[in-house]
């Protein structure tokens, strides 16, 4: 008997393993004995305490969750709660002889089963016999089955009639971190309890309280670095202080050593933070030689590239956050959150996240890991703001350089005349509304380019300076777009007499309201519908109440259902620039409130939607041969089957 009762429990809680031995891991010397002494699992740990409170304590129950979250400690509170000697409570006394055999792992009534090494039928078998018989010393006979996903299919079957009617002095505790291969046999005989990863700051927390009490200094930094490793098992997280103590010979006392930043990132193998900043800052620079040299600098250090990435991500991560959401509490930790967030465009932080995390999956497909790291950058680097948007623009960085590239343009040939589409720009703001532009004549053979020269407009002196048009200040492309749409005769020809007929191409597009303004909520709604919005801008132009348009103002107002809808101010812009050439010029949105919000043209288009239904309903009811049919053979109208005639 007491044979099989080794066998069954786990080895690694034999009490003579610690004979002779002066030291006890953090994990298990700090492992709890109470709920109240748990990190975390407030839900699993209240359910547990009302039914023991309550007597109400069922046969089986199923704990999951990945390592290290507390499945075995809290199973093994709960099996000194039902055998504590001063009675079944949430709260065991910790004192009694039961309470302390269970915590040193002798209690001759909790069986722990290793199910990994026990996964035969004859195992469970045996379980099933023994099952049977009193406990000897406590109230209930607790059987702890840890990663019960392994055991085989036979042996679940020959549990299956045990775990659902199991004698009155028996309880089953089952673990696993995989529950999908449990069989719904299992699953549905057991009250099932999932238990949470711990977030970074309880695990800080509870390794700060563990420093304090052992008494080693340690460093801020180096404990953050420890939490963020454990990656949400706080036995993890304690296994690596305890590597990360003999890592840097901290200790206790006067003349032991400290728990260091450093120490601790050079045992992880981590990159240092504010070697992310550099990468950052030369990345908003747009210069490419700093960049590369900061990847030399961190090759030295022969770093895990994935790694690297990992940490570039949460700095773009942190900037996007400071962006978006000013008043949330971001780290800095190493990086300069605040000059980066002023300096870089909220699209493109999206941009270069995306990228390193597409290069952190492709890492292991390029032809060496540094390799692809700074591919991932470059590609950053591709992929930069125009000059006026908060970095400088994607060119050559010195002006020799740009000089060489416009010469090496200027020399080239001329290549034949086909349309020219410039690339489209990611993070420029969206373009004014470009209207059709007139009909051209076909363009001639080389040969005959010439004799055309004269009728042509003269190319402006500063063409060739000027750079792309994805290149360009918002302003700038404004102002230069404007004069090219209203420019009606080309220079070179002389201006008649009398205005030309205005031509089809030219025709402005419905509810265009040019400098006139917008007089009431019939235009706006006309403005918005025939804009070329798109998005989140057309969702607020169609949600928002016309208002008033006064001296470059335009007054919006929200319901307070669509009041969210404000709180972009990308998104505000966007409306903004779209009606410009409307308008003659972008006008200035505020939202007012307002007692009754005036109609917007979603609520306007609903009413007209409402009243069509409305109309197709009662003139199919009043239709003659509906009547006789409902009248004369008791046809019934299918709930919700009318349509207006014209609805597509």
């Amino acid at each position: 008997m007491d044979k099989r009762r080794l066998r069954g429990r786990s080895r690694r809680d034999a009490p003579w393993q610690n004979e002779g031995m002066s030291y006890l891991v953090l994990a298990r010397k700090w492992r709890p004995k109470r709920f109240a002494e748990l990190v975390g699992q407030e839900h699993v740990v209240r359910a547990l305490s009302n039914a023991l409170d309550t007597g109400r304590v069922h046969h089986a129950f199923l704990f999951t969750g990945t390592r290290g979250v507390g499945k075995t400690t809290i199973a093994r509170i709960f099996a000194k709660s039902l055998n504590c000697e001063r009675g079944t409570s949430a709260e065991p006394c910790g004192e009694c002889a039961a309470c302390r055999d269970i915590d040193a792992g002798r209690f001759i009534d909790l069986l722990e089963i290793d199910a990994a090494s026990n996964t035969g039928v004859d195992d469970v078998r045996e379980v099933i016999d023994n099952a049977q018989y009193m406990p000897s010393r406590g109230r209930v006979k607790v059987y702890l089955i840890d990663e019960v996903h392994m055991l085989s299919k036979s042996a679940f079957n020959a549990l299956l009639k045990t775990l659902e009617e199991p004698p009155g002095h028996v309880k089953f505790l089952l673990a696993t971190t995989d529950p999908q291969k449990l069989p719904v046999t299992v699953l549905s005989r057991c009250l099932q309890f999932n238990l949470k990863r711990l977030d970074e700051q309880q695990i800080h927390g509870q390794m700060t309280r563990i420093l304090e009490a052992e008494g080693i200094p340690a460093e801020a930094g180096a404990i953050r670095q420890l939490a963020k490793a454990a990656d949400g098992s706080l036995r993890d997280g304690l296994s690596l202080l305890d590597q990360a103590i003999a890592y840097t010979g901290a200790s206790a006392g006067a003349d032991g050593g400290t728990l260091t930043d450093a120490g601790v990132a050079a045992m992880l193998g981590t990159v240092d933070r504010t070697r992310v900043g550099a990468l950052l800052t030369a990345l908003a620079d747009g210069n490419g030689e700093r960049l590369l040299a900061e990847v030399a600098t961190l090759a030295e250090f022969s770093p895990e590239w994935g790694g690297v990435l990992d940490a570039f991500s949460d700095a773009l991560h942190r900037v996007q956050v400071r962006q978006l959401v000013p008043g949330a509490d971001v780290e800095a930790d190493g990086v300069d959150v605040d000059a980066l967030a002023a300096r870089l465009r909220p699209e493109v932080v999206q941009l270069w996240y995306q990228m390193a995390l597409n290069g952190r999956r492709d890492l292991a497909l390029a032809p060496s890991p540094r390799a692809g790291f700074e591919m991932s950058l470059l590609r950053m680097l591709a992929f930069r703001p125009s000059e006026g948007e908060g970095a400088r623009a994607a060119t050559p960085s010195s002006g020799t350089d740009r000089e060489a590239a416009r010469s090496a343009a200027s020399a080239a040939p001329p290549a034949p005349l086909s349309p020219r589409v410039p690339p489209p720009n990611p993070f420029a703001d969206a373009a004014p509304p470009t209207r059709p532009a007139p009909p051209r004549e076909a363009p001639q053979p080389r040969d005959a380019t010439p004799v055309r020269e004269a009728s042509r407009p003269a190319p402006s002196p500063t063409a060739a300076d000027d750079p792309p048009p994805w290149e360009v200040p918002r302003e700038a492309a404004v102002a230069r777009e404007i004069p090219r749409e209203s420019t009606a005769v080309p220079q070179a020809v002389p201006p008649p007499v009398a205005p030309p007929a205005p031509s089809v191409a030219h025709a402005p597009r419905p509810g265009f309201v040019h400098d006139a303004g917008i007089a009431d909520a019939d235009a706006w709604h006309s403005l918005v519908a025939n804009s070329n919005l798109r998005g989140p801008a057309r969702v607020l132009a169609e949600h928002a109440g016309f208002v008033g348009y006064a001296d470059g103002v335009l007054s919006l107002s929200l319901s307070a259902d669509d009041d969210l809808l404000r709180g972009n101010a990308v998104t505000v812009n966007l409306v903004a620039e779209a009606l410009a050439p409307a308008l003659g010029v972008a006008p200035q949105i505020r939202f007012v409130e307002a007692s009754r919000p005036a109609e917007s043209l979603r609520q306007r288009n609903e009413r007209a939607r409402d009243q069509r239904q409305a109309d197709a309903e009662a003139n199919f009811m009043n239709d003659p041969d509906v009547q006789r049919l409902i009248s004369q053979h008791g046809a019934k109208i299918v709930p919700d089957s009318i349509r207006p005639y014209d609805e597509n």
